[in-house]
């Protein structure tokens, strides 16, 4: 770990009602809108058109885990328009659309992303998951094009996010965080970021989630998925986000739950292993044991135990062997045998 590098291109803007600034890095530039409906519909993208006038076309219908085949047809329609910019408004599911979009664009597109959620860091990292439900296949993008011209962190507009949401989201940053330290690319930049973010997620979620309107503890989360982004944008994730691809294809579990709900196991299988995991943990949760962590799921209602999950013995066989020559498990300082 004495000799490493560390990238972060994009340009991060904080603070709540950042969204205001969005004309400073619009101008003149033509713009396409990526979101899903839930923002036609609370007016959010009434403000930002009110903020960005020169709009060549809003495309609002994107879900979660959108199919790729609709994320094809929609591909066909967009080279044929002619824009600078791709302004990603939603979560993860809706940036890592416009990162697809950029992907198979042959034309020079720059992407700025205002994350709706606080999980996925998809504004600050090269990467884009794209979930394949019907072949039970989850597809990895990575291209340094990915990488967000600007990220704008409006905590905000997290404020009507649903308890189940807040919670998905929190324990995926968690997971980035945690994944980025028992990781073979860590470094000691990347090692604090994952600290703070952590911190950050096991001191504010439970509180959170019993007051969902509490902007200060959103601000808390937002601060930790960019704290986050910035740690496992150079490492990538590990083994839970590479047991999480299985479960969540497999059984329908949602990704945030999917690639968190192993993490006490796999913190019980590092424990005295590597010094600098120790003090890591430790600084995090004040202790060197999995146990305020499982109290903590506990209280947000999500288990560890992988029958809940509808994962027997025998499909436990088949999840192990889903990891063979899998580039996020073989990340992982941890092995599961």
């Amino acid at each position: 770990m004495s000799n490493f590098s560390y990238y972060m291109p994009t340009k991060i803007i904080f603070g709540n009602k950042s969204l205001s600034n969005i004309s400073d890095f619009t101008k003149d530039k033509k713009i396409l809108i990526i979101t899903s409906n839930t923002f036609i519909k609370n007016k959010l993208i009434d403000k930002i058109k009110s903020l960005v006038p020169n709009i060549v076309k809003i495309i609002s219908n994107i879900k979660s885990h959108p199919k790729l085949k609709d994320l094809k047809i929609l591909n066909n329609d967009i080279k044929l328009l002619d824009f600078d910019i791709i302004l990603a408004i939603g979560g993860g599911s809706v940036i890592d659309s416009a990162k697809y979009f950029i992907y198979h664009n042959k034309k020079d597109i720059s992407l700025i992303s205002i994350p709706t959620t606080a999980g996925t860091s998809s504004e600050i990292t090269p990467w884009a998951t794209i979930w394949d439900m019907d072949t039970k296949q989850k597809h990895s993008l990575q291209d340094e094009k990915l990488f967000s011209k600007v990220a704008i962190y409006d905590p905000t507009l997290t404020l009507t996010l649903p308890k189940n949401i807040t919670i998905q989201t929190a324990l995926d940053t968690l997971s980035h965080s945690l994944e980025s330290i028992w990781n073979k690319n860590a470094n000691e930049i990347t090692i604090n970021y994952a600290i703070k973010a952590a911190k950050l997620v096991i001191d504010n979620i439970v509180p959170l989630i019993n007051e969902l309107d509490n902007l200060i503890y959103r601000q808390n989360l937002m601060r930790a998925t960019m704290y986050a982004g910035l740690a496992f944008s150079n490492t990538q994730t590990a083994i839970a986000h590479a047991m999480s691809y299985y479960i969540t294809t497999h059984k329908n579990i949602p990704h945030g739950i999917a690639c968190s709900f192993t993490l006490p196991m796999l913190i019980d299988n590092i424990i005295g292993k590597y010094d600098f995991i120790d003090k890591a943990l430790k600084e995090i949760f004040s202790e060197l044991s999995s146990n305020r962590l499982r109290e903590i799921l506990k209280e947000l209602n999500v288990s560890t135990e992988f029958e809940v999950y509808g994962i027997d013995d025998k499909e436990m066989k088949d999840l192990k062997l889903s990891l063979q020559n899998n580039q996020r498990a073989s990340n992982s300082i941890i092995i599961i045998k």
